[in-house]
């Protein structure tokens, strides 16, 4: 079992940053794929980065650029590192792991608000 807990939403004002954090316990080592994902309301769930080992990392087109996944396998810990930030980027941030045999992302964490006011 892999437990996800996100941490460091919050309120700011379009042009600041934020950056979250995703602290994985049980089984996630570097061969799982770590993502984060985050949904709007009345939007559907939508993908926002990856990363699987160290830096085999995959982003969404409208966060390219100004969002950063970067990852510490020696705590288990990945962060998204998120400047410019835009109103549009409101949303209830989630992260994911996916084990490198399954199909589709297996675990999810609570989720973590970020509100960007313009």
């Amino acid at each position: 079992q892999v437990q996800l807990v996100e941490s460091g939403g919050g309120l700011v004002q379009a042009g600041g940053s934020l950056r979250l954090s995703c602290a994985a316990s049980g089984r996630a080592d570097s061969s799982y794929l770590m993502g984060w994902f985050r949904q709007a309301p009345g939007k559907e769930r939508e993908f926002v980065a990856s990363i699987i080992w160290r830096s085999i990392t995959s982003y969404a087109d409208s966060v390219k650029g100004r969002f950063t996944i970067s990852r510490d396998n020696a705590k288990n810990t990945v962060h998204l590192q998120m400047n410019s930030l835009k109103p549009e980027d409101t949303a209830v941030y989630y992260c994911a792991a996916r084990s490198p045999t399954a199909a589709k992302y297996e675990y999810w964490g609570q989720g973590t608000q970020v509100t960007v006011s313009s």
